[in-house]
């Protein structure tokens, strides 16, 4: 019984390290053709909501995701939102990611958390 308690335990401590999410690791995520592919992924899939437009709201979405050990997009939220339709959009496009090259710690592939800001301003 002491065996499969401590079993238990290094199974826990070791799934608590491979869902600790970094804040800088070694090696970052990287979008598939980099900080460019991401741009123009931003730019080719964000659409100006209709709310927002009609109103004449511009300003800054601020998001918050991690891209995971396998390179998926996980957990977005809005960190400051502007509203009007601008803030689900982000998340609507942030959660369309492709996969990207997972973040690398001590030799493992590791979770990282991600800040982004998404201007909106009507041109």
């Amino acid at each position: 019984m002491a065996f499969g308690h401590a079993q238990t335990r290094s199974d826990s401590k070791e799934s608590s390290r491979e869902e600790q999410v970094f804040q800088i690791v070694e090696v970052m995520p990287q979008f598939p053709q980099g900080p460019g592919g991401l741009a123009q992924f931003l730019s080719t899939n964000l659409q100006y909501p209709a709310e927002a437009r009609r109103d004449s709201v511009r300003g800054t979405v601020y998001v918050g995701f991690v891209i995971n050990n396998k390179g998926n997009v996980s957990d977005v939220l809005v960190l400051k939102g502007i509203g009007h339709g601008c803030d689900e959009e982000v998340v609507r496009v942030i959660r369309l990611m492709p996969q990207w090259t997972p973040g690398r710690q001590d030799g493992r592939n590791v979770a990282v958390r991600f800040s982004l800001p998404v201007r909106f301003e009507i041109l």
